[in-house]
């Protein structure tokens, strides 16, 4: 018997070895999730880290030491520390590898603001075909994220969370806030630029799920947002003017096109001078308390755009710069006048605000204020990277509140989200936080935020990169996340840049129908972008295929609603995911794990987007966030294509092994495991349902709450048990927080064809009494049942 070996509790939470004058730490926070900190020189460094909420639990521990080595073992992992090299090792309880560190490193800064400080290197030994994911969001278009070699710096198309998962069902989350590199040799080595200590977290969670429900213990759950943010949004660059934006409003009422969501972009604010004065100072909103009121009169709900920003004329700008609150690098826009190209004789001493001080947001709130106070539904907080023109690398050494601005750079956009955030919550119970941001960073989803991909250009390969970026975005535990439905950049798609031409464009219109059909399947569903107006009666009448085609989209998107906000619910409360790379629920099937063409949304629905061209020829569009602006070179002189969009059209999709799948649209049984030409016209995308799956469906509705949800159709998919909860709540105050909100179980018995429709659980003021269930099945089999809250079942 090994006398070495003892049975230790809290005791062990924390180990240290000393290694060639370091020291490794490794503290258990969870049976699963291990913290690993590295300090230099022996130093003892407290280091709280900014992104983690979680505290250490008191992990039963059972150590050996033996041979030089030192194994920790917990109810879920091997952690292996070697006493000379202090090279850590993680492995399941069974022995099976998971990861094994490589070298690490400190770095001396000899000068500069972190001089003292370290440049900080670890490196990780990936199995040569083990795929990873998450990161952040690339456009790259990869969904396996292996063979990386980037600099990991927020910017407007592209972001970083500092975490990656493996296949392998573990995570790694590198606390560290300044710019990092990535790259993936032989080894992963991830280096950033400042930093004490190497500290990093491991989390096992056997599958990604599991991983994410880890980072989320570790980092903060994901809030329920309100109800009407899952409707259809539209927007534009941008309404010029009050009635510019309530003639929409009007209009999408009147013609019966489903929306909830009205976004106002830049400028309400007038000048560049007046840069984001968080007030209507352009004349032409003289009379923005009646536009945002007659917003709300007609079932509608407004957000507005918001920035890092300040103009020198603002009241915000002179209340930071007053005291040092203000970074001095340039931002964008560079000219105070608005005409393009910037006139850099008239610079217009925009500043970024430093939203590492608290007192800081403190002044942010206080002057965002005044638009919650008007009814401002929701807060498009631009720019969270944020904009930094004419960059030199030497800007990062500017302090803030939080030591050097290269310290902390990429923690950016979670620092001004959560200020918006918190604050609103401090002071409003009533209304659920709800802010689309350009940026963000690891833990972001404990606030109220989603996160758009940036001003991406409106091209097919744009849209091809748009669906592994956001399969990505969610794997590092942030569900929220959506894209200008459209692309940002259309104007290449016109014949004169300013006659709005593309919308009669078949490129374009192939192009704007085909993301439509993606953002479908988004967890928000948002029309947006420049050169080109989004709104659908542009695209033609009823009637008309591309016109259908979109308005089809949306109106299928409120009849999904109930199956939408209980997948929320499953967010919020269970840790679930909206959009569901292929991999999390078909790990077994190695032909899914590099597939980032298709995803399941939610438990159930396998979404199939259309993302290369069927009916007319792909447009070669090179843009970026700066040369989409330029006009001049983005103009298409050739006569239109001529299409026929009555001809059908078919396009390849995979349908992952393990189960059968339902053909939403014709019902159709197909074996999975196979690759299938599936019928793909202009007026949809393939989409599958998994054989053992509970469909709700909803009525068509114009907005959210129009109808009560009295009457919903259950559609079963035999072939397998099925399981669903549908979850009911007062769709927008925190009262849920509070246990106000219902959840009806519901389970299929594939062996008896018995669904049981069980006793409703919970209640919340004004919730539905009795309702109706209209169950059917792929075979046509229908029967209605009325449902007063006690248990219920059918045979079909």
């Amino acid at each position: 018997m090994n006398r070495r070996i003892c049975m230790l509790a809290v005791a062990m939470m924390m180990a240290s070895v000393h290694v060639m004058g370091q020291k490794v730490h490794v503290k258990f926070f969870t049976p699963g999730i291990v913290r690993v900190t590295k300090t230099p020189d022996n130093n003892s460094v407290e280091r709280k880290s900014l992104v983690v909420t979680a505290s250490p639990e008191n992990v039963k521990l059972k150590t050996t030491a033996n041979a030089g080595q030192t194994v920790y073992k917990s109810a879920k992992l091997n952690v292996t520390v070697d006493d000379k090299s202090g090279r850590v090792v993680f492995a399941t309880t069974d022995g099976t590898p998971l990861l094994t560190e490589g070298e690490y490193a400190f770095t001396p800064i000899v000068d500069g603001p972190d001089k003292g400080s370290y440049k900080v290197k670890q490196c990780f030994a990936l199995g040569a075909d083990e795929p990873i994911y998450g990161i952040g969001m690339m456009q790259n278009g990869k969904m396996s994220l292996r063979g990386e070699h980037r600099k990991m710096q927020q910017s407007n198309l592209e972001d970083f969370a500092h975490f990656f998962q493996s296949i392998k069902g573990y995570g790694i989350f590198w606390d560290n806030y300044s710019p990092t590199r990535i790259d993936d040799n032989k080894t992963l080595e991830l280096e950033s630029q400042v930093g004490d200590v190497v500290d990093y977290y491991f989390m096992y969670g056997e599958n990604a799920d599991g991983v994410i429900r880890e980072m989320r213990h570790l980092t903060g759950k994901v809030p329920m947002l309100p109800l009407w943010t899952y409707g259809f949004h539209q927007s534009r660059e941008r309404y010029k003017t009050q009635n510019e934006l309530l003639e929409v409003v009007r209009k999408y009422r009147e013609m019966k096109i489903p929306f909830d969501g009205i976004i106002q972009d830049w400028q309400y604010w007038g000048s560049n001078y007046t840069w984001n004065a968080m007030e209507f100072v352009n004349p032409d909103f003289d009379r923005a308390q009646q536009m945002i009121d007659e917003v709300h009169d007609r079932n509608a709900h407004i957000s507005i755009s918001i920035w890092s920003s300040f103009g020198p004329q603002t009241k915000p700008f002179r209340q930071l710069k007053d005291k040092g609150l203000l970074f001095s690098f340039e931002t964008w826009p560079e000219s105070g006048l608005t005409s393009w190209p910037p006139r850099k004789d008239y610079p217009s001493g925009v500043r970024v605000y430093d939203c590492y001080s608290s007192e800081a947001r403190d002044i942010y709130w206080e002057n965002l204020s005044r638009l919650h106070k008007m009814g401002i539904d929701a807060w498009w907080m631009d720019s969270t990277d944020p904009d930094h023109v004419n960059y030199k690398e030497s800007d990062l050494d500017e302090k803030c509140s939080a030591g050097s601005y290269r310290s902390v750079r990429n923690l950016f956009p979670f620092m001004t989200v959560g200020g918006v955030d918190e604050h609103q919550r401090a002071v409003d119970s009533d209304k659920r936080v709800f802010i689309l941001t350009r940026s963000y960073f690891a833990g972001q989803q404990r606030y109220g935020a989603n996160t758009w991909s940036g001003d991406v250009g409106s091209s097919w390969q744009s849209l091809r990169n748009q669906v592994p970026l956001c399969l990505n975005h969610t794997l590092t535990a942030n569900p929220n996340v959506n894209t200008d439905i459209g692309g940002f950049f259309a104007g290449s798609y016109n014949r004169h840049y300013q006659d709005n031409s593309a919308t009669s464009n078949p490129q374009y219109q192939e192009l704007y129908v085909r993301w439509m059909q993606f953002g479908l399947f988004c967890p928000m569903m948002r029309s947006h972008g420049t050169d080109v107006y989004r709104e659908l009666y542009y695209y033609g009448k009823a009637g008309e295929p591309v016109y259908d085609a979109l308005v089809s989209a949306v109106k299928m998107r409120y009849r999904l609603l109930p199956y939408i906000y209980s997948t929320s619910w499953q967010v919020s409360k269970n840790d679930d995911s909206f959009m569901r790379a292929l991999m999390m629920d078909f790990k077994d099937d190695k032909n899914t794990w590099n597939i980032g063409r298709q995803f399941m949304f939610g438990r159930s629905l396998l979404v199939c987007p259309v993302v290369d061209p069927l009916y007319t020829k792909e447009k070669i569009v090179k843009t970026d966030e700066n040369s989409g602006w330029n006009k001049q070179n983005s103009n298409d002189n050739n006569g239109w294509p001529a299409v026929d969009w009555n001809e059908n059209r078919t396009y390849e999709v995979y349908l992952p092994a393990g189960t059968q799948w339902y053909d939403y649209w014709t019902n159709a049984r197909l074996d999975g495991g196979q690759n299938i030409k599936a019928d793909a016209p202009i007026a949809r995308s393939p989409l599958y349902v998994k054989a053992g799956s509970i469909l709700p469906i909803g009525q068509d509705l114009q907005y959210v709450n129009e109808k009560a949800w009295d009457n919903i159709t259950l559609r079963v998919y035999p072939g397998a048990n099925a399981s669903f909860t549908l979850y009911e709540d007062e769709g927008d105050n925190y009262n849920y927080q509070k246990g106000q909100y219902t959840e009806i179980p519901m389970t299929w018995s594939d062996k008896s064809r018995m669904l049981t429709i069980g006793s409703r659980r919970g209640a919340y003021p004004g919730m539905l009494a009795s309702r109706t269930f209209t169950v059917t099945t792929p075979d046509g089999k229908t029967k209605n049942v009325k449902y007063t809250g006690k248990k219920v079942s059918v045979k079909m």
